[in-house]
């Protein structure tokens, strides 16, 4: 019961391979062994970050995603002892189960990438955001930085008080066409348009 490391495609040009301690970014796709897939990450159009050999993920992606280029796609076929075991996950994998994931590589890098603030916002996924979205962002934005306490909570409480002003103000400025939604054209923020 090994992993079994398929190399699918390699780039002509690698400079910098995985190693243990890198956060990657990959887009996968997993299959049992029947072929029913089971999690991809394109069909959720977002691809998925962790470190590498800190057990974040199934020792078989720690194991076989090692020494992998930028663009290289490898098909990896983990036993369930390097997997999700007799345990199972979830109604998804049964006990026992040997699992295939196809990956590719898309990034690697000493922190995570940035976030793509404009899916983020965009809670109802239509492309433009409304005041109620970027409302909503800025108050958990505010929430989260209460609870980790960066901020004095005076701050916050203040930017709460001020948040009114604040989500008009990002209005003046971002939405160019005064039609009262931010389209991701307007959106000035990290948006990632190459992911």
């Amino acid at each position: 019961e090994e992993l079994k490391t398929e190399i699918l495609y390699t780039p002509e040009v690698c400079d910098v391979k995985s190693k243990n301690g890198d956060m990657l970014t990959m887009h996968y796709k997993g299959t049992l062994q029947d072929g029913t897939a089971f999690d991809s990450s394109y069909d959720r159009d977002q691809p998925f970050t962790f470190q590498l050999g800190v057990g974040q993920v199934i020792k078989g992606w720690d194991q076989g995603l090692k020494d992998m280029c930028v663009g290289e796609k490898r098909k990896l076929t983990i036993p369930p002892l390097l997997a999700y075991g007799d345990r199972g996950a979830g109604s998804v994998i049964p006990p026992g189960a040997t699992l295939t994931f196809e990956v590719d590589l898309i990034n690697i890098g000493d922190t995570p990438p940035p976030v793509n603030v404009f899916k983020e916002i965009d809670a109802d996924k239509d492309l433009v955001l409304s005041r109620e979205e970027v409302s909503e962002y800025l108050k958990k934005q505010m929430v989260a930085a209460d609870q980790e306490g960066v901020a004095e909570s005076e701050e916050v409480k203040r930017m709460l008080e001020d948040h009114d002003k604040l989500v008009e103000e990002i209005f003046q400025h971002e939405d160019k066409d005064k039609n009262g939604f931010i389209s991701h054209d307007e959106f000035s923020g990290p948006k990632h348009d190459e992911l």
